[in-house]
């Protein structure tokens, strides 16, 4: 499904104008796929984004398009490049480990991904685009500002399968109960299944903008743990593509593109989020 799509910041190239005089270089394609200024893309005239639904508000389908922070990043990139963005839905387990970018599915993860060290060695990252935290959302009364406040008490905990959240809830000697997606993971807790769960903040705190939540469950532990997200591309197989995803995080970060968008989806922005 196509993404939205953000007014035109610069005059793209489109390389569908063939009858324009561009150098040939510019734009040359092989079977399905093309080379657009040096950026390789599986399909031609536009960039495909393997990512996972839904985790606003980082991308979530919102009347039949796929919206949201990532997805109106990655569409900056699409504009230098003069294509479109198409958006295709993926297991975020096949998005980390490289098997969905090392099989053609798509030109760039863009998933909320934090990088870590083994994430590494699967995938290329882009520079760091977003600093993330984790939360805690429990059922109001529920006192545990920490996974050891969990334990302790023998509260039911919940995650999100293959994420740094569930990595970080077993390093700290916690069990929690794995969901396939954040939509699962906080239906567990309406359902009573667990009592708290783990999940990105800004994930967190968009489920709380929904008076149906507030009124049921609050943040009780802000968990620092120094992750960044990243996009990301086929280990050692896209580098002019990787040079060009970074090149608009940082015109974004530098022509007051950024701020917009994040206050767009997430909130006020803090200060020093836009550093370079």
């Amino acid at each position: 499904m196509s993404s939205s799509r953000l007014p035109s910041r610069r005059i793209a190239v489109i390389c569908a104008a063939a009858a324009l005089a561009l150098p040939l270089s510019a734009c040359s394609s092989s079977g399905d796929g093309a080379t657009v200024k040096g950026a390789k893309l599986i399909k031609s005239g536009q960039i495909t984004t393997c990512t996972h639904l839904p985790y606003a508000p980082f991308q979530s389908e919102k009347d039949g398009k796929v919206v949201g922070f990532d997805v109106s990043m990655i569409d900056l990139v699409a504009e230098d490049l003069g294509v479109k963005q198409e958006v295709v839905d993926k297991s975020f387990e096949t998005i980390k480990t490289g098997a969905d970018l090392n099989a053609s599915v798509c030109d760039v993860a863009a998933a909320g991904m934090t990088i870590t060290d083994e994430r590494k060695q699967n995938l290329d990252f882009s520079v760091p685009y977003f600093n993330a935290t984790q939360a805690l959302l429990a059922r109001k009364g529920v006192k545990a500002a920490s996974v050891e406040d969990i334990t302790k008490q023998k509260l039911k905990l919940g995650s999100q399968s293959s994420t740094t959240g569930e990595d970080f809830a077993h390093s700290h000697g916690a069990d929690p109960q794995s969901f396939e997606s954040s939509d699962a993971e906080l239906n567990g807790l309406r359902t009573g299944q667990v009592d708290v769960i783990v999940q990105d903040y800004p994930v967190v705190q968009n489920w709380l903008k929904d008076p149906a939540n507030s009124a049921k469950f609050e943040i009780v532990g802000n968990l620092d743990t120094g992750e960044q997200y990243g996009f990301a591309v086929r280990k050692g197989g896209n580098p002019k593509l990787l040079a060009a995803i970074n090149q608009a995080i940082k015109d974004a970060k530098s022509d007051g593109t950024y701020k917009k968008l994040y206050e767009q989806w997430i909130g006020p922005m803090p200060k020093g989020a836009d550093a370079q």
